[in-house]
């Protein structure tokens, strides 16, 4: 038996599809990548050539003498901003992570009183934009002494609605009550249980809901501004807000912003980079069962 023949309208309508679909690809990923190119180009630049040379121009490589001065500037307090995003971000994440799955797979595998009702608040939580709570949390952040510190960012970030919901999904599709069950009829108490047979298991749903909670909270800006005077304790996005700020009175700040921004984004790159396989097997979590 003969293979059937295509023809050529279809295969005409085939080409002209995919011409379209990747004109479109195309157009997106520059429209990406095209401020980050900017500011790849730009940071090269000091500031006579940022206004002398603007835009994609190129001009004399100074990149690493921009980073040594943004680093030598106030007695390092770039490097101060850096170390504070990496606090609240990677020790924020890590604990709200650990909430977040404990609370989804308690969600999961024990039956309580009231349970799907507590869900639904929790979810309810998602729907509450993080700007309309920041000055209830402020207030009762200086009732009890909080504002002006490290807690005053940290503590608030450890309420995850979505990681919760996420976690509750992950342990209906990773983590079997039979598997649960054996566990326990070996002797193994609820602690170890979770520790060593869910836990692992929760791996991939660990990683996925860790990458947005880091993301989330090195691109926190509102909380940060409402609950911080002292500019030690700042993170890096607010720092650079402050700069920009004053660029009017302060024109050697515009090498320093531009070159600041580069390397903010350096740790989110990295995150992603290295943690990407977990992020692609978290994303189709729950896909197939």
């Amino acid at each position: 038996m003969s293979a059937p023949s295509t023809s050529p309208a279809a295969s005409t309508s085939t080409w002209a599809s995919r011409t379209v679909v990747n004109t479109l690809l195309a157009l997106v990923a520059l429209y990406t990548l095209m401020p980050l190119s900017w500011l790849l180009v730009n940071a090269t630049k000091n500031n006579g050539d940022l206004f002398g040379r603007p835009g994609f121009r190129l001009a004399e490589f100074n990149l690493f003498s921009n980073v040594a001065d943004l680093f030598a500037y106030q007695d390092g307090i770039f490097g101060r901003w850096l170390a504070n995003s990496m606090l609240y971000s990677v020790a924020g994440a890590l604990a709200s992570t650990l909430i977040s799955v404990l609370a989804g797979y308690a969600f999961d595998k024990y039956a309580f009183r009231g349970k799907e009702k507590l869900y639904g608040l929790v979810l309810l939580g998602i729907l509450v934009p993080h700007t309309v709570i920041s000055l209830p949390m402020y207030l009762m952040a200086s009732e009890i002494g909080l504002v002006n510190t490290y807690w005053a960012v940290l503590v608030p970030g450890l309420v995850n609605p979505f990681g919760v919901y996420l976690a509750r999904v992950f342990a209906e599709s990773y983590v079997p009550g039979e598997t649960l069950e054996a566990a326990r009829i070996d002797g193994a108490g609820e602690l170890r249980t979770f520790r060593s047979v869910a836990l692992p298991m929760l791996s991939p749903a660990f990683m996925t809901i860790f990458l947005f909670s880091f993301t989330g909270s090195w691109n926190n800006f509102f909380l940060p501004l409402v609950m911080l005077n002292d500019s030690a304790l700042y993170p890096v996005g607010l720092g650079l807000f402050n700069w920009n700020a004053t660029l009017a009175q302060e024109p050697q700040f515009y090498a320093f912003v531009i070159t600041g921004s580069l390397l903010s984004i350096v740790p989110l790159a990295a995150a992603f980079v290295a943690l990407q396989r977990y992020w692609r097997s978290g994303l189709t979590a729950g896909a197939v069962k």
